[in-house]
């Protein structure tokens, strides 16, 4: 099988796309397909033992896309499937191959919110009347993903979402996002001393969006006593949530995916305060190294964190809530070791090669007969 991955983030990006590209395009390598790769990029991605196209993102909006798109199309004239995690519009028109795309949430739902058109939720969103600008972008969502052969959601959540836009039930499939592969790390002791951290220590690692409502979590760190979050990542929001951060949150900006796995490693839990989420990879991430979550009830996340068993949930937006959470955690040592001593194998149907062996199966049966 020839496959070309179309991912509009690559490492050193970060984010869900620039983790799960990278991996999905390794792991089809590793089992004999060919792989090439089209993303966008600021400078030219580091090498790989496959080709990475890219598009400079310093061109103009429109003449970027232009470009992808012409590229999509003549490198998928030499594929016999193209796999989409992201720039889905572009590809959706573009290829000249069956399509199979990775859906990670509601496009039109993301762009409404960017444009200011709309601040409800996710679920909401999906009935909610809405302005004429909205239903375009709901329009085009929807007929971009009709013209794919596949779907797959991370969750059974979005899964729900997606076919409540007409889309074919035998179209949509569930393929949850991979633990990461495992590796020996360092005792909890050396990490926190490379870090420069002692205590009570949460961490958060993602995209500084709106969506991950950090402004809660911060605010509830900042009622429990001697508590300090880490902050590992980087978005649109960084400098206003650096002047709105206290004395004991600490920023460490955009780190490489095997140091966000040390900061997860070394923390007491992971912090997840978001609005929304479809399927979080930090959660499964963390869970993956033995680390615990406290997070909001929202999305997909009940599907992997199960309150009592590998973490705690609670009702998003909910300050107080939050903070009681992280109270609890930390007055009950014998919760604690539970949620520890759960974590690692709450996730082990998330392994890599059980994952990417249900996405090879599922490009192998998209190919022509």
């Amino acid at each position: 099988m020839r496959a070309l991955i179309v991912s509009g983030i690559w490492p050193p990006d970060v984010g869900g796309p620039a983790s799960h590209a990278p991996e999905a395009a390794a792991e089809l390598r590793a089992r004999g397909h060919e792989v090439a790769v089209l993303t966008t990029a600021w400078e030219r991605p580091a090498p790989q033992p496959y080709p990475v196209h890219w598009v400079s993102r310093r061109l103009p909006p429109g003449v970027r896309h232009l470009a992808v798109a012409a590229r999509v199309a003549r490198l998928s004239a030499r594929a016999d499937v193209v796999y989409a995690t992201s720039m889905v519009g572009r590809s959706a028109f573009a290829a000249r191959a069956p399509l199979v795309v990775k859906v990670a949430g509601d496009p039109a739902f993301e762009r409404a919110r960017r444009r200011g058109l709309y601040d409800g939720a996710l679920a909401d969103f999906q009935t909610a009347r809405v302005a004429l600008p909205v239903r375009l972008l709901q329009l085009w969502r929807t007929l971009t993903l009709r013209r794919a052969r596949r779907l797959l959601t991370p969750s059974a959540f979005l899964r729900d979402i997606v076919l409540g836009w007409g889309i074919d039930p035998a179209r949509v499939s569930v393929l949850p996002n991979p633990s990461p592969p495992p590796r020996a790390l360092p005792p909890r002791d050396e990490l926190r001393r490379s870090l420069g951290v002692d205590g009570r220590v949460l961490a958060f690692a993602g995209r500084l969006t709106a969506a991950k409502a950090l402004d809660v979590a911060f605010a509830a760190v900042e009622q429990v006593d001697g508590v300090t979050l880490l902050v590992a990542g980087d978005g649109e929001l960084r400098s206003e949530l650096e002047r709105r951060a206290g004395p004991r949150i600490r920023f460490l900006g955009p780190l490489p995916r095997d140091r966000v796995g040390e900061v997860l490693a070394a923390a007491d839990a992971v912090l997840l305060s978001s609005t929304w989420e479809n399927f979080p990879h930090v959660l499964v991430e963390a869970l993956a190294v033995g680390t615990p979550a406290l997070a909001t009830r929202v999305g997909g996340v009940p599907e992997v964190l199960r309150d009592g068993e590998n973490g705690l949930l609670v009702p998003a937006g909910d300050v107080d809530a939050l903070a009681a959470a992280i109270r609890r955690f930390f007055a009950d040592r014998e919760l604690r070791d539970r949620l520890r001593a759960n974590a690692a194998r709450s996730v082990a149907d998330y392994a890599p090669e059980r994952v990417f062996a249900l996405l090879e199966d599922v490009l192998l049966r998209t190919l022509p007969a």
